[in-house]
């Protein structure tokens, strides 16, 4: 399932690599699988690889099943893929923490945000609403938060609808990181055919992060069974312009992203530029100044002729 084994840490989660993954939480060994969370109220669950990763192209496979007794949207929370540089740290994203340096690539199956607003009596307009089960990618430099009452909107790279529940046939995810292009593509219609999911160029990654996955359960929940997560090293051939674009990386980035906390700081004005503003600031209020004596003498001198 790898290749090459040396160089890949991931294979199928319970085989005889199994001693490269560690559990966490209230995650359960089975038989053919891992099951992260069992359908049960407030529980947690994770599995990280205890090697770390630096493969610069490579693809990960996720064959996963989400199943419970919920009725839609009575179900939740869904499960995260990470690719970070902290592992095994418990928190409130999918199980995992918060302010996280990598990448979180969700499979959320509640909408949050859309019950806050039917709550509030508040319509979502067309263009806003999603459908889910919804997957989304976020990468993170440390500073963002995840928004868990938003389902993550404000930091999105993008996303899709992916009906993943309650299914009798495999469902796939891939994720896919080649030339700084990540691409997540789900197969889970049961056609073995690969569908588009997320797209975006410029994505920086540091080497030597972990891959995991985590999941939790609140008042609602699922069985969230992680059955097999397979790292593929990818062979990619390179300009030298592409060579020198590619150069290594020591914190994640995505570039010319504009997200909450991202922006890049304004450069301060030289001396001369400020210097420029403020001598033309004053040119123009003497100007001011200048016309409006002038107007105000013609209106006097108008004044005067009409008095006589």
């Amino acid at each position: 399932w790898c290749s090459p084994p040396t160089s890949c840490p991931g294979s199928r989660v319970g085989s005889a690599s199994a001693g490269l993954w560690e559990l966490q939480g209230n995650a359960m060994v089975m038989a053919q699988y891992i099951r992260l969370t069992p359908d049960v109220q407030s529980k947690w669950g994770a599995v990280w690889n205890r090697v770390p990763c630096y493969l610069r192209d490579w693809e990960m496979q996720v064959h996963f099943k989400i199943h419970g007794q919920g009725k839609k949207n009575l179900n939740g929370d869904g499960f995260a893929i990470w690719y970070t540089k902290d592992r095994m740290q418990q928190g409130p994203v999918f199980g995992s923490k918060d302010n996280f340096l990598g990448l979180g690539v969700f499979v959320d199956t509640y909408p949050n945000e859309e019950k806050q607003q039917e709550a509030q009596k508040r319509r979502y307009s067309p263009g806003n609403q999603r459908v889910f089960p919804y997957i989304s990618a976020m990468v993170n430099n440390g500073s963002l938060t995840y928004d868990h009452d938003r389902d993550g909107r404000p930091t999105e790279l993008g996303g899709c609808t992916a009906m993943v529940r309650n299914l009798n046939h495999d469902t796939f995810l891939v994720i896919r990181y080649v030339k700084r292009r990540l691409t997540v593509l789900i197969d889970i219609d049961g056609k073995q055919e690969w569908r588009d999911c997320i797209d975006v160029p410029g994505v920086r990654l540091p080497r030597g992060y972990y891959f995991g996955t985590s999941s939790v359960t609140g008042d609602l929940s699922d069985n969230h069974d992680i059955i097999s997560l397979k790292l593929y090293q990818l062979t990619v051939e390179r300009t030298p312009e592409e060579e020198r674009r590619d150069k290594e990386v020591y914190l994640p980035v995505v570039d010319n992203l504009k997200l909450p906390g991202m922006e890049a700081p304004l450069e301060p004005m030289s001396g001369l530029a400020l210097f420029l503003i403020v001598f033309f600031s004053l040119v123009a209020i003497v100007f001011a100044i200048v016309i409006g004596v002038i107007v105000y003498n013609k209106w006097q001198e108008q004044s005067r002729k009409h008095f006589y």
